[in-house]
């Protein structure tokens, strides 16, 4: 039995189905994964040529495009904080960065983000986001209803 140390990111339709690949043969296989949408989101498999391997479970609407922009973000629900960001990936439906400085935000805190794509225009976005996970210093968000579709975004995610 080989154990691969690679992480593999695998994409969750609707349904709840996910085609795995396993890296050491190339088998696939398309199951459910509806049991774990509220629990772990990582998964050990073992491929019937004895490969065990690790599979992330992506579960996201859109697809996050990973990135290396700077920001600044503002709390408006609770006031008063405010730091530097290193915006990580970005999607249609939100973002994912790490804080430079020590911060106490937390999952339901609303933020302005401001940050400057790396476009061609250096296109300038200020988003309102909610936080829907803290790991660490890395903050994962969503954008609010009323900044949730963004025709720059949309043409910047395209490119």
């Amino acid at each position: 039995m080989t154990e691969s140390t690679e992480t593999i990111k695998a994409f969750v339709k609707d349904d709840f189905a996910v085609t795995l690949v396993c890296p050491s043969c190339g088998t696939t296989k398309t199951v459910s994964v509806a049991s774990y949408k509220s629990k772990c989101h990582f998964i050990k498999v073992r491929c019937p040529c004895q490969t065990l391997f690790r599979v992330q479970l992506e579960f996201r609407r859109h697809y996050r495009k990973p990135v290396d922009l700077e920001g600044f973000f503002k709390s408006i629900k609770p006031t008063g904080m405010s730091g530097d960001v290193h915006i990580e990936d970005v999607s249609q439906g939100g973002v994912g960065f790490r804080t430079t400085n020590v911060h106490f935000l937390e999952k339901g805190h609303v933020l302005s983000l401001n940050f400057t794509l790396d476009d061609k225009h250096g296109t300038r976005l200020i988003k309102e986001v909610v936080v829907m996970s803290v790991d660490g210093d890395f903050i994962g968000c969503s954008f609010t209803e009323k900044q949730a579709y963004d025709k720059k975004l949309g043409f910047y995610l395209k490119g």
